[in-house]
């Protein structure tokens, strides 16, 4: 009933940019908070980025001053802007989104399958 699917993911050199989307659909009453989380092999999931529904941003330490997460709530839609990217970047970059699928229900959690972000030279 809801899906998150991202996009923008690929392989850059180190220093380029990348800028993933996330968009949610389906049974969507409102979305809460958006975020940004990525898994590297060996390692835990590092959350990247969040986002509340008013646009109140935090960030990793690891990405702060290189990446920024904005939101359009018309679409249901997040994006991550990748800049000055470094090889520790590379992993997999899913979204996490907060639903309230109906005026009475709960928030739920969904994850998007994920986009590879490959940074090398």
């Amino acid at each position: 009933q809801v899906q998150v699917v991202e996009s923008g993911g690929g392989l850059v050199q180190p220093g380029g940019s990348l800028r993933l989307s996330c968009a949610a659909s389906g049974s969507i009453f409102s979305i809460n908070a958006m975020g940004w989380y990525r898994q590297i092999p060996g390692k835990e999931r590092e959350m990247v980025a969040v986002i509340s529904s008013g646009g109140i941003t935090n960030y990793a330490d690891s990405v702060k001053g290189r990446f920024t997460m904005s939101r359009d709530n018309a679409k249901n839609t997040a994006y991550l802007q990748m800049n000055s990217l470094k090889p520790e970047d590379t992993a997999v970059y899913r979204c996490m989104t907060l639903v309230q699928k109906s005026v009475t229900s709960t928030v739920l959690t969904y994850w998007g399958q994920g986009t590879q972000v490959t940074v090398s030279s």
